[in-house]
C-alpha cells in the first residue's frame, strides 16, 4: 500500500513537468525559471532512484512493485528535458541581448 501511495504522489508531482517543459519550449527564454530549482529536483529524483536500488526488501521485489521506480525515473528524465531547455533558453536569452545592442 505504501508503494502505491508513494506512486500517486509521484504522478502527481510529475504531471506538472510536462507541462512546464512544454511552456518553457514555448517562451524561449529562462525568465521565471530556476536553473537552482531544477538541479535540487533532480537531485531529489536521483536519490530516490538511488534509494530504491539499495532498499533490500524493494529489490526482492522489484516484479511486483517496478511502477514505483519507473515513475522516479520517468519524472527525472522529464527534469532533464526542462534542464536541457534551460541552457538552450540561456542562450536564445544571450543571443537576443546581443542583437538589442
Amino acid at each position: 500500500m505504501a508503494e502505491i501511495l508513494e506512486t500517486v504522489m509521484i504522478i502527481c508531482f510529475g504531471i506538472s513537468w510536462p507541462v512546464n517543459l512544454i511552456k518553457a519550449i514555448r517562451s524561449k527564454t529562462t525568465k521565471g525559471s530556476s536553473l537552482l530549482f531544477l538541479c535540487l529536483i533532480e537531485g531529489g529524483y536521483l536519490v530516490g532512484i538511488t534509494g530504491k536500488f539499495l532498499n533490500a526488501e524493494y529489490m526482492a521485489n522489484i516484479g511486483t512493485k517496478w511502477y514505483v521506480l519507473f515513475f522516479y525515473i520517468l519524472n527525472a528524465l522529464m527534469v532533464a528535458a526542462n534542464l536541457c531547455i534551460w541552457f538552450r533558453n540561456r542562450k536564445l536569452d544571450r543571443q537576443a541581448r546581443q542583437t538589442d545592442r
